[in-house]
């Protein structure tokens, strides 16, 4: 446990971050294993879908500073890639 007033606040904040990006960060990695596990299992419209769906979920959690925009652009873009080959 912090000895000091303001370790204490960061830790308490810190805490709470934990706790309101957890499930933002869950709910985007869900989105990237169901396009994942639909590229593998080559069903070419489920993975479509998934992509379709998986993409405001990156998007967002890059705008809320949950993962970096790079990071965001390069999952969107080997996505897209796997599905598009599995379409092509």
């Amino acid at each position: 446990m912090a000895n000091i007033k303001s370790a204490a606040k960061r830790a308490k904040q810190g805490e709470k971050r934990r706790q309101h990006n957890a499930p933002l960060r869950s709910r985007m990695r869900t989105a990237i294993k169901k396009v994942i596990n639909a590229v593998q299992a080559g069903d070419a419209e489920k993975a479509a879908a998934s992509y379709r769906e998986a993409v405001p979920q990156i998007d967002a959690a890059a705008g809320k500073g949950l993962i970096h925009s790079n990071k965001a652009a390069r999952h969107k873009s080997r996505l897209n890639r796997a599905v598009r080959d599995l379409q092509g």
